[in-house]
């Protein structure tokens, strides 16, 4: 579970998050939209334990982030916008060994697994990083996240780089970890892409969230209409 309450993170006068509340419940995938610059990836950072908030309080599993963030961030996966691998080694390689960072000592069977369930074709495990497009990177860093078997995951435009079928499949593959109890917070700006995957979304504005909305009773059309009207304020 994950749970704001009333955070507030500002840059000099610069207000990336105010006054946030929210709380996302086991098993569920929450999506949270809004523009370049309306406290998506700082609100993660707080979750992650990279940031803490002047005011108000983040959790994970009742976990402080702030204080416990060595705690939360062992029962945390993380996928980042723009991954950061190691060029030199292959995609299997850069999972071996971000597994062992992570204390996992992982049988090379089940690394490749990992890497197929990710969306990497099986040609590629044994290729070097510096010759892998950008939508291959970033299912290496799916690969990274899931390896954990996490309780939340926390990702940040996780579709970057990804083309449509790829990005399908790991909209399916978030709904099977999320029906297996995993937690879900999924910022974005790709609003069929968030539609498509969530169960809940909330709007984020100036760091506020000003909607939510359950995605079952909106179509993709009246979710763009809501989040223009929003924006047009």
């Amino acid at each position: 579970m994950i749970k704001l309450n009333e955070i507030t993170k500002s840059f000099d006068d610069f207000k990336a998050v105010n006054n946030l509340s929210l709380k996302i419940k086991k098993g569920e995938i929450y999506g949270l939209l809004g523009p370049n610059g309306a406290g998506k990836s700082t609100t993660i950072n707080i979750l992650l334990g990279f940031l803490r908030p002047e005011s108000g309080s983040a959790k994970i599993n009742d976990i402080c982030t702030s204080t416990q963030f060595d705690k939360t961030r062992k029962i945390t996966g993380y996928i980042s916008e723009n991954v950061s691998l190691y060029p030199y080694l292959t995609g299997l390689e850069n999972l071996d060994y971000f597994c062992k960072i992570n204390g996992q000592k992982t049988k090379k069977l089940n690394l490749e697994s990992i890497l197929i369930k990710s969306g990497l074709q099986e040609s590629a495990h044994n290729i070097k990083i510096e010759n892998y497009s950008k939508g291959m990177r970033q299912k290496v860093g799916i690969a990274i996240a899931l390896a954990k078997n996490a309780s939340v995951y926390l990702l940040d435009e996780p579709a970057s780089g990804l083309d449509p079928l790829a990005s399908n499949d790991l909209s399916s593959l978030l709904k099977k970890i999320s029906k297996e109890g995993s937690t879900i917070l999924m910022a974005s700006h790709d609003i069929f892409r968030i539609r498509e995957t969530c169960d809940r979304i909330g709007i984020l504005k100036n760091g506020q969230l000003v909607n939510e909305m359950k995605t079952s009773e909106v179509s993709t059309k009246e979710i763009e209409k809501i989040y223009i009207d929003y924006m047009q304020k």
